[in-house]
């Protein structure tokens, strides 16, 4: 799947890496019913190699279990960034890195949903939305828009050098906003 037209300048931006590794895994999608998409299962194998983690693979074992918290786990494991305790948890990611008042680009975002929550990247923003690059939105990753008014808390990476384009993004706001990530 490729991303929409008014996300593509995405893929010329050179950092941040979670960005890049979250995009790297662009269009991937649950598969209906009692099957499983074999590349969701593996993310809980390549988190759970890490003893700290094992809970994960063991827990995680269809891609029916709600996943943005396991999407967000194998992108900051590919992007060398600590990962929560507890990933698979959507708000256990309101403790990666550290608080930040204002949300910019890479940024994790954590929301509040009917259920419990959920969790994804910051690629930019308008008026009354969020737009978030995540695991588990319509069943799959991609971007959509989420209304600020859910924001539980926004973090951003433990960077040692920040990237020079985290920054903040104005989007126009068109596309469907989500109630409901599943």
């Amino acid at each position: 799947m490729a991303l929409s037209k008014q996300y593509e300048w995405l893929v010329k931006e050179n950092g941040p890496i979670m960005i890049k590794q979250a995009l790297n895994l662009y269009g991937t999608t649950e598969v209906p019913g009692t099957a499983n998409n074999a590349t969701i299962l593996s993310w809980a194998q390549e988190v759970g190699q890490d003893p700290m983690f094992n809970g994960v693979k063991k827990f995680y074992n269809a891609d029916s279990i709600p996943w943005c918290g396991l999407f967000m786990a194998v992108v900051a494991k590919r992007s060398s960034k600590q990962i929560v305790k507890d990933p698979l948890w959507a708000l256990n990611w309101g403790n990666f890195g550290k608080h930040t008042p204002t949300p910019m680009l890479g940024d994790v975002l954590v929301f509040i949903r009917n259920g419990g929550g959920h969790v994804g990247l910051y690629v930019g923003e308008d008026s009354t939305c969020f737009h978030v690059l995540g695991g588990n939105q319509s069943d799959q990753v991609c971007i959509t828009r989420i209304e600020k008014k859910r924001l539980y808390t926004a973090r951003r990476p433990n960077y040692i050098n920040q990237p020079v384009n985290v920054r903040k993004i104005s989007l126009s706001s068109s596309g469907t906003v989500s109630n409901n990530e599943t």
